[in-house]
């Protein structure tokens, strides 16, 4: 503490607000304590116990102890009451030297558990040095013809305090010929400049002295004198100019002493004494006049101390050139210091945890220690490792504090012992680095659950299966080892409370083998799925499960079925077909299904039996009948076609499906031919295309069944003849009858109703109205039957 202060009037900056988030390591409050300097061992600074809200019991219990950021024991922590003593007299001036203010940062650690109290201690600067002029004498010409107000520096004082107890001000006796004037330095430091007042004559006075005296801020104060001798030369009216304002070097810290850091130059206009210039510092600190030095004659500057980055980072050196006649010039050196990567980084270890056990909760802490690198940059950055592979992490807390933590659950059954490197490597160049090895034991418990190859498994299964077929296998490891490594495999309720998944498969308990209960029918059901679970026989038990589906695969065991013509065993159908038909005439249409899917449901069509061969001709991939050529009178009036429809499955299975065919000598509407085109397209019609117009196809050959059933009733009641089925009638027909447009059809007023294409070759049905026949002759009253 500072004399004639109390314990209780003793400086000190605490911050009372304590943030705790739950798991922090590091109080997020910075205590603030000072003393002065040069205090006795053993001063009191701070009580930790108060000021941290803990119990002196805690200081033992948890291993309190003070760390300094440079590991020296400035302060020591007293176990019995908390007390924070000086532990060694302080020199603030060896401690911060210029730096103000002088702050040492310390951190208070607490074990079991971890915590970290950050706290600084500031030292206050006392008046213990006396402000010093570096040369008793200090001369000075000037010439005669100065002007008035010429300003002439003088060398400062210096003074190891700071603040108020550095140099605050600066006297000169009095005399008639100058004045002093105070000035400020880039670097907050005060000089003495001379002002010329009263010309000088050298023949009444050539020389002057004068008594220059620095006094400090210190209570009381403190004060140095210099004697200033001052010489009056002849005129000299050209003062020293340098070359530059500014010169900028970058040294490296390893430099040699005695190296040349720069050469600098001014040039002067004058002759004679009054051009020969010499080269000296102005006003310049401690440090540079100690670290460099500079030739008087040439110019070049050269270091005469040890370079340290970590110490000073750059130097500015205020230099001057004065002639003969005691004019200057001015510049400054910008000495920047390079820093080299020569210090390796340091690593202390603090606390050690080993053995732990392997069910250890992620981010337990197993090591705490600390880096340090006493370069700066990149030199300085430094990156902390250990090996891959391994289930530990590092973790910054705070400063350059690491822990090393468990990352992932440790398994003591793979691995019950850990030989752990730390590695810090800096990022200089080269690139230095500290290695730190630890062994870390494993304690052993049950906590690997058995875990399947895969997350899901796939298996074909082709329909029509031997019951009790070995399907396809699971497997799960365990990695623990003895009773905890044995797995027992079970089938898990299935998701889908539908499945019959009991009555489908059955697993093996001991090697995960799959078997089909039951033969599988692809119609029935495509596809299921479902969970096997694997378990070991650890205390407590841990399982773990797999997803399996089961896909089954599509057999040729469903034949074509021919939904047209019906193949039903009833009265078949006939189809009519005038003779005036030309080649590609559609007669009618073959609709078959295969309950199969894939390419064992393509159908293809070809006739297999025809009454007269080459008449009729069967597209193979529609089922569309169609007349080959020209039918002639030669032509059998009744014609018998057998249609094959065959799948493209392996072996392919066919179906046959008989048609009628007759022949009319007119029909009830103009044939309407088909396009040159459509043979073409309606080979590239696709297989739903083909579907769609089957189904059409049963619509209309129903609707056609009806309208010939009408049209039967009909005949019957006007010609009064009872048949099967429709009568074809022969001879020639009724006038009206007739063809009277050339184009060899029927006439609109037919008896019959039929199922003809329609134009632009789209294979589409078109049902024509029903029209109620009349044979009357032509004047008679024509009536017409309502549509059907």
């Amino acid at each position: 503490m500072e004399p004639g202060k109390g314990r209780a009037q003793r400086t000190r900056q605490v911050l009372l607000f304590f943030v705790f988030l739950g798991g922090s390591l590091v109080c997020s409050e910075t205590w603030s304590y000072s003393t002065a300097e040069e205090m006795e061992v053993g001063t009191f600074i701070a009580n930790v116990v108060k000021d941290m809200g803990l119990d002196v019991e805690d200081l033992v219990a948890r291993g309190a102890r003070v760390i300094f950021d440079d590991y020296k024991p400035y302060l020591r922590l007293d176990p019995q009451n908390g007390d924070l003593l000086l532990n060694e007299q302080l020199d603030r001036e060896a401690l911060c030297d210029l730096t103000e203010p002088c702050i040492l940062h310390f951190q208070v650690l607490f074990e079991n558990p971890l915590q970290f109290f950050r706290a600084e201690l500031l030292v206050k600067d006392i008046n213990d040095h006396t402000p010093t002029f570096l040369n008793n004498h200090i001369l000075l010409k000037i010439s005669e013809g100065t002007t008035l107000g010429t300003l002439f520096q003088i060398d400062s004082a210096q003074d190891l305090d700071v603040g108020k107890n550095g140099v605050q001000n600066y006297t000169i006796s009095p005399n008639s010929h100058f004045h002093l004037k105070l000035r400020h330095s880039d670097e907050g430091r005060k000089y003495p400049e001379l002002v010329l007042d009263q010309s000088l004559d050298r023949e009444k006075e050539s020389e002057l002295s004068l008594t220059l005296t620095a006094l400090d801020g210190g209570s009381p104060p403190r004060s140095g004198t210099t004697l200033i001798n001052v010489v009056v030369l002849d005129i000299n009216d050209n003062a020293p100019e340098f070359e530059k304002p500014v010169y900028e070097v970058h040294v490296p810290e390893s430099s040699p002493l005695d190296s040349l850091i720069i050469k600098v130059s001014a040039t002067d206009l004058d002759a004679g004494i009054n051009g020969e210039l010499s080269y000296s510092f102005s006003h310049v600190s401690r440090d540079v006049r100690k670290t460099f030095e500079i030739h008087p004659i040439s110019g070049e500057l050269y270091l005469k101390a040890p370079l340290d980055f970590e110490i000073i980072q750059s130097y500015i050196i205020n230099i001057q050139a004065i002639d003969g006649g005691s004019l200057s010039g001015k510049s400054n050196i910008l000495v920047r210091v390079v820093d080299v990567n020569d210090n390796p980084p340091e690593i202390a270890m603090t606390s050690l945890t080993s053995p732990i056990p392997e069910n250890s909760s992620p981010e337990m802490v197993v090591a705490v220690f600390s880096i340090r690198d006493q370069d700066s940059g990149d030199n300085g950055r430094m990156v902390c490792s250990i090996q891959n592979n391994l289930p530990f992490v590092l973790k910054p807390t705070f400063k350059n504090f690491y822990a090393l933590v468990t990352e992932h659950p440790l398994d003591r059954e793979i691995r019950n012992e850990y030989n752990i490197t730390i590695t810090v490597t800096d990022l200089g160049t080269p690139r230095l680095k500290t290695e730190h090895n630890i062994t870390v034991l494993v304690s052993d418990v049950n906590d690997n659950a058995p875990a399947f190859t895969q997350t899901s498994y796939t298996l074909f299964v082709r329909e029509n299966n031997s019951p009790a077929l070995h399907i396809g296998s699971v497997s799960a490891t365990d990695r623990d080892s003895g009773t905890n490594a044995q797995v027992t495999y079970s089938l898990l309720p299935p998701q889908d409370p539908h499945l019959p998944l009991p009555s489908l498969v059955s697993i093996n308990t001991d090697n995960g083998h799959l078997f089909a209960l039951r033969s599988l029918d692809y119609e029935t059901l495509q596809e299921f799925e479902f969970r096997v679970g694997a378990k070991d026989h650890g205390s407590p038990a841990l399982s773990g499960e797999a997803l399996v589906r089961v896909l089954v695969l599509d057999a040729n065991d469903n034949s074509p079925f021919v939904l047209y013509p019906p193949q039903n065993g009833s009265a078949p159908c006939t189809e009519l077909v005038p003779r005036a038909a030309e080649p590609g005439y559609l007669v009618t249409k073959v609709v078959a299904v295969d309950g199969d899917s894939g390419q064992n449901a393509w159908l293809s069509y070809q006739l297999l039996k025809a009454t007269e061969p080459g008449l009729f001709g069967v597209w193979a991939h529609n089922g569309e009948v169609r007349t080959a050529r020209l039918l002639s009178e030669r032509d059998a009036a009744k014609h018998r076609l057998v249609v094959l429809v065959k799948d493209n499955g392996e072996p392919p299975r066919s179906a046959t499906a008989t048609l009628h065919v007759l022949l009319v000598d007119g029909f009830s509407q103009p044939y309407l031919p088909l396009p040159e085109a459509a043979p073409a397209q309606a080979r590239a019609d696709s297989l739903t295309i083909y579907l769609v117009v089957a189904l059409a196809s049963v619509s209309s050959l129903f609707l056609l069944s009806v309208l010939l059933f009408v049209a039967v009733r009909l005949c019957r009641r006007s010609r009064a003849a009872s048949v099967g089925r429709c009568s074809v009638p022969e001879g020639p027909f009724p006038g009206h009858l007739v063809d009277v447009s050339g184009t060899g059809t029927l006439s609109q007023s037919y008896q019959y109703e039929v199922c003809l294409t329609g134009g632009s070759g789209t294979n589409e049905f078109k049902f024509l109205k029903p029209i109620i026949p009349n044979l009357l002759p032509r004047d008679s009253e024509m009536e017409k039957a309502p549509p059907f």
